[in-house]
């Protein structure tokens, strides 16, 4: 969502309207995570993805639908779709989901050519809460997005549906005080809200499970029942986790500091190198951190033990006794989901052997303590290193074996 605001906030000032497609299912391999948004002016103007390329047109196309909006000229629109084709006005105004799934006769047109399948919700409006949420994003307030994303027919006793299966969509019109597709709401850590999905007694079981999706940082799809009851199919729900940007403390302004800097901060990170010796811990030295700090690691670690959480990294990259053992003894009290240690084999044996004196237990340091740190695929390189370390954090955080997809079978991509 982040990278459309910019886009959003222009065409309204513009007086445009504008609709958002966001990704809120994904089935096998797909190019794009839960999530993934997509912003469309009635103009035709394009801002984010939602497949890479895949089906982009077409989400388009039925964004622009869903407006209402039936032709765009050629020349007036980066789109330039021209004519829209035959609109059904009982849907105008109104969230739909589309599924594109990968068939051979689809696949290099409107599909997936990486056999997966996305189910991609398109909403003609804005939320009423747009002006909050996009406040929450700018000022990394964490919060999570709930949004009903299917209705299950089978179970559902009192409702009346239009028929749109031919075109890929879920479409309700429902009685019966069950939600609507696309109802939505914030859920914030303290457990306060914003907007509702229509019934107090499921809002207050989302509202539970939003507050376990922000603590672990991972966006998740579940199922109820229209009043909140668990094991039932009816109600689909996706819950879009915003938090800050997961951190990553490195320990020693060495050599090997500034290329890790650099590949975590790609991958999202917000870095901080802390080293106790003024002369080498400095800002010029490392330019792409979001902070150096010149203090003892320990000392550091202390202050900001009880904010690390699963989601957060320390490596420390000193191989010197005492820097890096007062760290990894703090390290371990926290909840930090990655702790590596930069050395030789026989520094590391030496390392732990220390650490054990300070009694530590031997189980303890295997489970937790990464060392030497990062994946062995023959780095040497500082940017080499920096690349087998993070691989190494991310390997730990899936639970997935560290070996080439060539020699595996099943689904690239998780979907927990």
């Amino acid at each position: 969502m982040k990278e459309v605001l910019r886009d959003i906030d222009l065409w309204r000032s513009q007086g445009k309207r504008v609709a958002i497609a966001r990704v809120v299912g994904v089935e096998g391999s797909g190019p794009r995570d839960i999530g993934a948004t997509m912003a469309v002016s009635e103009a035709g103007e394009v801002a984010g993805s939602v497949s890479g390329g895949c089906v982009e047109g077409a989400v388009v196309t039925e964004a622009l639908k869903a407006m209402g909006v039936s032709s765009m000229p050629a020349g007036d629109s980066t789109a330039a779709m021209g004519d829209l084709g035959e609109i059904d006005q009982a849907a105008v105004g109104c969230p739909i989901v589309q599924t594109f799934g990968y068939s051979d006769d689809e696949a290099f047109a409107v599909g997936l050519t990486c056999g997966g399948t996305l189910r991609i919700l398109i909403d003609p409006d804005l939320p009423e809460f747009y002006d909050e949420l996009e406040d929450d994003i700018k000022k990394e307030r964490p919060f999570v997005l709930v949004t009903v994303t299917s209705l299950n027919p089978a179970e559902i006793g009192e409702y009346e549906v239009r028929d749109l299966s031919s075109e890929g969509r879920d479409a309700f019109s429902l009685s019966g005080g069950l939600p609507q597709l696309g109802a939505s709401m914030l859920v914030y850590a303290d457990g306060s809200r914003t907007g509702s999905l229509g019934r107090d007694d499921l809002d207050q079981v989302v509202i539970r499970d939003s507050l376990g999706a922000l603590s672990l940082g991972r966006t998740d799809m579940r199922h109820y029942g229209r009043n909140g009851q668990a094991r039932h199919q009816e109600v689909g729900v996706v819950f879009e986790v915003f938090a800050p940007p997961p951190r990553m403390i490195i320990f020693g302004a060495v050599d090997f500091t500034a290329a890790l800097v650099r590949v975590a901060k790609v991958l999202g990170y917000k870095v901080t190198v802390c080293d106790a010796r003024p002369i080498f811990a400095t800002k010029a030295r490392f330019p792409a951190a979001d902070e150096v700090i010149v203090d003892w690691p320990d000392r550091y670690l202390e202050k900001v033990l009880d904010s690390l959480s699963e989601r957060d990294a320390i490596c420390v990259l000193t191989h010197d006794p005492k820097f890096d053992i007062p760290a990894i003894q703090k390290a371990l009290q926290s909840k930090v989901g990655y702790i590596g240690a930069m050395g030789s084999r026989r520094t590391h044996k030496e390392r732990t052997e220390r650490l054990l004196a300070t009694g530590i237990p031997f189980e303890v340091l295997e489970r937790r303590v990464m060392g030497p740190i990062g994946l062995d695929i023959g780095a040497r390189t500082p940017e080499e290193t920096a690349i087998s370390i993070c691989a190494e954090i991310i390997s730990n955080r899936t639970g997935r074996s560290a070996i080439s997809l060539s020699e595996t079978q099943g689904s690239i991509h998780d979907r927990n």
